[in-house]
């Protein structure tokens, strides 16, 4: 069993594996000719569950030919230029191939004497993000496994920051369209079911800054403390961008910690022609970033900033045998003096490979792109009398549902959409994903593959209108 170690013994062994499992995969994406091959569970659940696992097959061939069967021919691709559902980003080779070498060296990224260069390349990462927000010499941050651990630490700090003892009167404000793991951090820091404040958003889906003051205003009247004030740069569900400049004089005057989930828009960080849609995201106390979402990197990617290195002092613990608090005194970088996690992968490599590859304009040529095609496929909609668009995209996301001419009941459009996407989806010929807007269904495209044109929006409205249209008609033969 030796043999399987890779080591100086088996470094020709680990060349050829390898190669042999990229030219399947590239094979794989050189003829994907649809984003999904619409298998269901049913279908998929009894080959996985029928292989026995303590049975080994003892040859890497036999076992691609195995995931050709239970993965790769079935897998979700998400770099077909018709996959529009959610948050997930084509990926750049150069990320890939820092994807490649990170797992093979396997550095863990908590100490210096498990990484040395690795950690760093992650600070000088860090550095180079908060230079790009603007967050001034103090910033400090560290790389995490996605926005919703982003948005807890963060939450963490700013809840040790407020000095209080009395969770309970602990407030955080939010946007109603913010992310879900804002509640999720509430609840894993031990503070009650509301602490978490819903602030309205207008018809554009940003944060009403008015609203957030009246709730600032009433939180302090209630002898409660406003602990902070979540502004989003890019909801999950519209894309859109709260009014950061607003938002952070509020916080300045009530003196609330300012925290900014960019982890979707974080990309008009290298955008070439948007940047100015996130001023005073530089105000911010803490931010979330992540770069799987914008900068095209794998899974994961992710970091949480924060303006004032100190207060990372609330996420450190001193484990004699891992890092001691002499190694402080001794200046020895140990990540994990300001993570959650202790053993951590290297992914900051991820984005070093691209950036010393692509640079961070061609970084954000590709996001401008998908921005750009948000833009025309808002166009499409508005002037489609069959499709019902809420509102003008800020970054790449598109909310629309279908509405029939002849049909004028809601809850039967609701159906129609809803058997539309499941239609769709089943039929592999495109993904995309669906939300709520005012209790109704509606759907969504995610637009973060430059390679998706506007043909390609216009074909998959075709798709869905005609399975509306399908599911509508078989309504109307049941009804009479």
């Amino acid at each position: 069993m030796r043999s399987h170690l890779l080591n100086d013994l088996t470094a020709e062994h680990y060349r050829r594996r390898v190669t042999e499992g990229v030219e399947r995969v590239a094979a794989k994406l050189a003829t994907t000719e649809r984003p999904f091959t619409g298998v269901t569970v049913d279908a998929l659940a009894p080959l996985v569950d029928g292989i026995d696992l303590d049975r080994p097959l003892h040859d890497t061939t036999a076992v691609l030919d195995e995931l050709e069967d239970v993965y790769l021919r079935d897998a979700v691709y998400f770099h077909h230029p018709r996959y529009l559902a959610h948050l997930n980003c084509p990926v750049v080779i150069p990320a890939v191939l820092g994807e490649a070498v990170l797992s093979a060296v396997n550095s863990s990224l908590d100490t210096w004497d498990q990484s040395a260069g690795g950690t760093l390349i992650e600070r000088k990462l860090i550095d180079w993000t908060a230079a790009r927000i603007g967050l001034g010499e103090g910033a400090d941050g560290v790389f995490t496994s996605g926005g919703t651990q982003s948005n807890l630490q963060a939450l963490l700090l700013a809840r040790e920051e407020s000095k209080t003892d009395s969770l309970a009167r602990l407030r955080i404000f939010a946007s109603e369209a913010g992310h879900f793991s804002v509640q999720k951090s509430a609840k894993l820091l031990g503070l009650g079911q509301d602490a978490v404040v819903c602030v309205p958003v207008g018809h554009d889906r940003r944060m009403q800054s008015v609203a957030l003051a009246r709730e600032l205003e009433r939180c302090l009247g209630d002898g409660l403390v406003p602990m902070a004030v979540v502004a989003t740069a890019g909801t999950t569900d519209f894309g859109s961008i709260d009014p950061l400049p607003e938002i952070a004089e509020l916080c300045a005057q009530y003196g609330v910690w300012m925290h900014v989930d960019a982890a979707y828009g974080c990309g008009l960080l290298a955008s070439l022609k948007h940047r100015d849609r996130i001023a005073g995201i530089e105000r911010a106390d803490s931010v979330t970033v992540d770069y799987h979402k914008s900068f095209f990197q794998p899974v994961s990617s992710s970091a949480v900033l924060v303006r004032d290195a100190a207060t990372l002092r609330h996420a450190t613990y001193h484990a004699e045998y891992l890092n001691p608090r002499r190694t402080v005194q001794e200046r020895i970088p140990n990540q994990v003096d300001k993570s959650l996690q202790t053993t951590r992968r290297f992914d900051a490599l991820k984005l070093w490979m691209t950036l010393r590859t692509m640079g961070a304009d061609g970084i954000g040529e590709l996001f401008d792109e998908v921005c750009d095609l948000a833009a025309e496929g808002w166009r499409l909609l508005a002037a489609d009398p069959r499709y019902d668009v809420v509102v003008e995209p800020s970054l790449s996301t598109l909310v629309f549902r279908y509405v029939p001419a002849a049909v004028t009941d809601p809850a039967e459009i609701d159906r129609a959409n809803l058997y539309a996407r499941k239609a769709l989806f089943a039929s592999g010929d495109a993904v995309v994903a669906g939300t709520k807007v005012g209790g109704r269904h509606y759907l969504k495209f995610t637009l973060l593959n430059p390679e998706t044109t506007t043909a390609d929006i216009a074909a998959v409205l075709d798709l869905i209108a005609g399975h509306a249209e399908q599911y509508l008609g078989e309504s109307l033969d049941r009804a009479s």
